[in-house]
């Protein structure tokens, strides 16, 4: 159901609907997860300060402190650890659908003032946090982990209306996110992809091109429904698995506004090494150099001089080209 709404408004809105859903549905998530992100804690353990101390003197204190133990519950490894931080770094400074939003800012302020007030984001992830923690203890060995919330609240009879609630809000912050990706993956795929292929033979026309984009949005509507019903992978390991893949967007972007001697060619040929050498290694980890190190770091490690070896040996392009992103 939820996949059916968000692709019904995706396929009549466009990128209008999104961005209207997304700020009423911010709004209400933010207001969900706060209510519970403080009110679990109390309710089993007398509050948060008291929560922690219970964690801290039991088995599960590595859970507080870095590297701590990962989505298993095993020991992790700060090899593991530093790398993935690495990778979300970089990875969500440049996720496409994130601009997506940029270019449909009314605005240079309205452009600037959403960079500015982004980083409030992290309002919402602190509630997070404290919802995942407070089943430590209360309810341990919960499989998959990431069904720890529906657990807590099935088991503590809640009222159907507070259930309700938390339900609407878990599902305004899956949409919120969903909505956005399928609009720019569909986009970018068509109007970057398959229209520049199809250039030599006439291209696509506005109506043709529509049409592409919203049957690809069907097409990546159901590889998405399959992930999430289908496999049995955890939400943690999809999108470590996801940054490492859009993280290697992360040198041709930084070379395009900073580098004036990088070139489209230089640019293509990093991002696909990169992500041959992260899909390789996400595929069969045993290859790595070094075990427990996030396959897209290695991803940037050939992305990187690969743009730049190519860049130097490609033909640079006119200045008045290079002006328009340096200078932008």
């Amino acid at each position: 159901m939820t996949y059916g709404v968000v692709l019904i408004y995706v396929l009549t809105s466009g990128v209008l609907g999104v961005g209207w859903t997304n700020a009423l549905q911010g709004v209400f998530m933010m207001v969900v997860a706060w209510t519970l992100g403080l009110w679990l804690p109390i309710k089993l353990y007398g509050g948060v300060g008291a929560m922690f101390e219970a964690i801290a003197a039991s088995d599960k204190a590595a859970l507080l402190t870095a590297p701590g133990l990962d989505g298993a519950g095993q020991p992790w490894g700060w090899a593991a650890f530093s790398s993935a931080v690495i990778v979300s770094a970089a990875g969500f400074s440049v996720w496409p659908h994130l601009f997506m939003r940029s270019f449909a800012a009314r605005s240079d302020r309205a452009l600037k003032l959403t960079v500015v007030m982004y980083p409030t984001f992290q309002l919402f992830l602190v509630p997070i946090l404290l919802i995942g923690f407070a089943g430590v203890l209360a309810f341990p060995g919960v499989e998959p982990a990431d069904t720890i919330l529906p657990h807590m609240l099935s088991v503590l009879e809640l009222s159907p209306l507070l259930v309700g609630l938390v339900a609407a809000g878990t599902l305004a912050a899956s949409m919120s996110s969903g909505d956005a990706i399928l609009h720019s993956a569909a986009s970018i795929g068509v109007h970057d992809g398959l229209k520049p292929l199809l250039r030599a033979r006439g291209g696509l026309g506005d109506r043709a091109e529509r049409l592409a984009i919203r049957l690809a949005a069907v097409a990546i509507s159901l590889v998405a429904f399959y992930f999430a019903v289908v496999s049995d992978v955890s939400l943690v390991a999809l999108l470590l698995g996801a940054y490492g893949g859009v993280a290697q967007i992360f040198p041709p972007v930084a070379a395009a506004l900073y580098w004036p001697r990088a070139t489209g060619k230089g640019a293509l040929a990093g991002l696909i090494a990169g992500l041959a050498v992260n899909t390789l290694l996400l595929r069969h980890p045993e290859l790595a150099p070094i075990a427990g190190v996030h396959e897209g770091v290695w991803g940037l490690a050939v992305n990187v001089p690969v743009l730049v070896v190519v860049s130097l040996l490609t033909r640079r392009h006119d200045s008045e080209h290079v002006r328009a992103y340096t200078e932008a």
